[in-house]
């Protein structure tokens, strides 16, 4: 680090490399903080929950019991120990509240005023911050499992919502309407994400083992259906076997410079994919366990060297190394399994939630201050200051 910051006093080093260097050493001493809590308020399991960009200062959960809370992450206190407190609630005694289980909650991208909800109770509601009450409902004939709003478009401000139906909609928060319907998937769709790169750009996954991305410019839809086999063992034209994994397919992520995809399927594997190509990475993440018959929320880290990839693996998070593969740790303190994590690229911190009804806050360990060796008023030198707990209280002193 010091030679980092020579180098960059003296103008000799670009001074993104400084940064890339110091999230990343954050995002390797990343553990569960003791000091720092997130109200509990959810009865049921937490099944989503989202960072705002604008700010980053709030954050959205959605739980099995239907209950919508916002939370302000903004320490006032000043101390160390401190609880992110739960600012508002959507909870069962508001008339507005989802029925069943919420599935995915987003912020609106542009600023904080606005979020969007969906739920197994077949609606997809747009919530005006401000007063906790949906400005519009979108009503579906089917169990919601996911939705997505472009973090990027400017041209268009769609939403893309995966249900049981395996017809992916697109919703216009203009007319408040359903504009379009995609077809190609044989199954429920559990995942659907938008490009970070391109706004008309759309990935989607579904229980039929396929990942397909979409152009919703063109009229015929889908640009290709991701191969796991990459065209080797059949002929590219047959859409029979282009699958993506062996499995239901319940979990999708771009990168930040939205160059890859990131899949996950029930077969216990994760894959990447090249999104301008469709081709398989073959980048080998070994077993990711993957129990979840729902959408599986994972995120990729961004602002680091290498970038990383945080994954719901059973009651723990794992950590891989994006390019290569490599398991870097599990991040283990949930008492059950977890359903979701969000990055927040700020402070390099992960926000993860399970079905142990807690949201848990994994932060980076700052490096501890060196211990300065103390000498008695007679010039000896002391014993580094200890725990209390584990010092020596034997005594030779015989009175």
């Amino acid at each position: 680090m010091l030679g980092f910051l020579t180098a960059r006093q003296n103008g000799l080093d670009d001074p993104l490399r400084l940064r890339r260097s110091e999230a990343t050493r954050r995002v390797l001493g990343l553990k569960l903080n003791h000091d720092r809590d997130v109200d509990r308020i959810h009865g049921n399991g937490v099944n989503a929950i989202d960072i705002e960009v604008v700010e980053g200062r709030y954050m959205l959960s959605g739980g099995a019991d239907g209950v919508i809370v916002i939370y302000d992450l903004e320490n006032y206190s000043g101390k160390s120990q401190y609880v992110c407190k739960a600012i508002s609630t959507i909870g069962r005694s508001s008339k507005y509240v989802h029925k069943f289980s919420v599935e995915t909650v987003q912020w609106y991208p542009c600023d904080t005023g606005m979020f969007i909800s969906s739920s197994f109770d077949k609606t997809m509601k747009v919530w005006d911050t401000e007063t906790l009450r949906p400005a519009e409902i979108f009503q579906f004939e089917e169990n919601i499992y996911c939705h997505h709003m472009s973090p990027i478009a400017r041209k268009h401000s769609l939403i893309a919502v995966g249900t049981k139906d395996p017809k992916i909609k697109l919703c216009d928060l203009k007319s408040g309407s359903c504009i379009h319907v995609l077809q190609g998937h044989r199954a429920e769709v559990l995942s659907v994400r938008w490009s970070t790169r391109y706004e008309h750009i759309l990935a989607t996954a579904s229980a039929d083992g396929r990942v397909r991305v979409w152009d919703v410019r063109r009229a015929s839809g889908c640009l290709f259906t991701l191969d796991q086999h990459n065209g080797e063992n059949s002929k590219a034209s047959s859409e029979a076997v282009n699958t993506a994994h062996n499995g239901r397919v319940n979990g999708l992520c771009f990168t930040e410079d939205g160059l890859y995809l990131l899949s996950m399927g029930t077969d216990d594997r994760m894959r990447m994919w090249n999104s301008a190509t469709g081709q398989n990475t073959l980048v080998n993440y070994g077993m990711v366990s993957n129990e979840s018959r729902k959408g599986l929320k994972f995120t990729v880290s961004c602002g680091c060297s290498p970038e990383f990839v945080f994954v719901p693996c059973g009651s723990s998070v794992a950590v891989y190394i994006l390019h290569t593969g490599e398991l870097v740790t599990m991040l283990r303190g949930h008492y059950n399994n977890v359903d979701c994590c969000e990055f927040h690229p700020d402070y390099q911190e992960l926000y993860s939630g399970g079905k142990d009804c807690n949201i848990l806050a994994w932060v980076p360990v700052l490096r501890a201050p060196d211990i300065e060796e103390k000498g008695d008023s007679k010039g000896d030198v002391g014993q580094s200051s200890v725990n209390t707990a584990f010092e020596d209280a034997w005594s030779s002193d015989e009175n």
